[in-house]
């Protein structure tokens, strides 16, 4: 059985990826920071859905913690698959704060840059050692890096996320040799736990951007599992180096 790696598996987008990717039949180690329920009600759909799924506790914005976080994923697939490889990454776990240009603070420039570009970087460089050739890498970025999504109070979030679709041709060049496969997905507007549960707090602005969408809705977290857990299958054999706007046609 193959098995993906997938940060942030505890709610929105990583949950959903998680599912769809599980559903293929692929093992799933997922990971959480601080909503540990969010991630054991992920494994207990997978489970549910006869698949497999182990949660590991994972703060991507710490880098010193990665080798210890190594050596957890070690021990599960060993226990659980009796392997001591994966085949496919999932850099999803992140965080949204909207905050004004002449507002936006170092301290939150820096957290930004920790968790959405820094933490994907030095995570897959110290996964690497781990994962199969052949495998697929899939970094979720967004559309606010496009010009289809660009909205104000995004600069700090859109940089990082920017930042990320050039590593993704970067590792892709760097890992072909390998015949590892990386590609990005830009999500446009997607109901998510994102920015403090924006969505939760004001539902008033889902119809202004559903308006926005040329496919009339805001996107599910599923919308953008299925076109990860798709990249990572031998559907996307040929794709690399790629960014795919999952958007649904956001200001199309």
């Amino acid at each position: 059985m193959k098995v993906a790696i997938i940060t942030g598996g505890s709610s929105g987008i990583g949950q959903g990826a998680a599912i769809e990717v599980a559903k293929r039949g692929v093992g799933v180690i997922l990971t959480y920071s601080s909503n540990r329920q969010g991630a054991l009600d992920t494994v207990a759909a997978i489970e549910e859905e006869g698949g497999t799924a182990v949660a590991l506790p994972l703060d991507v914005g710490r880098s010193a913690g990665f080798p210890a976080f190594r050596e957890a994923v070690a021990g599960a697939l060993r226990d659980t698959w009796r392997r001591d490889t994966f085949d496919h990454l999932v850099n999803n776990a992140g965080f949204a704060q909207m905050s004004m240009f002449q507002d936006t603070t170092e301290e939150l420039f820096d957290a930004l840059s920790r968790v959405l570009l820094k933490g994907p970087y030095f995570l897959t460089q110290t996964l690497l050692p781990l994962m199969e050739d052949g495998g697929a890498i899939v970094n979720t970025s967004s559309n606010s890096a496009l010009s289809s999504g660009m909205t104000e109070g995004f600069s700090a979030y859109a940089t990082m996320k920017g930042g990320l679709n050039v590593l993704t041709r970067y590792m892709a060049k760097e890992f072909s040799g390998r015949g590892i496969r990386v590609n990005a997905v830009s999500p446009g507007s997607t109901r998510t736990r994102l920015g403090d549960d924006a969505f939760e707090r004001f539902p008033e602005v889902i119809p202004e951007l559903a308006a926005k969408t040329a496919l009339g809705r805001v996107g599910e977290p599923e919308d953008i599992g299925m076109v990860i857990a798709s990249l990572l299958s031998e559907e996307g054999r040929w794709i690399t180096a790629q960014n795919i706007e999952v958007s649904g046609g956001y200001n199309l």
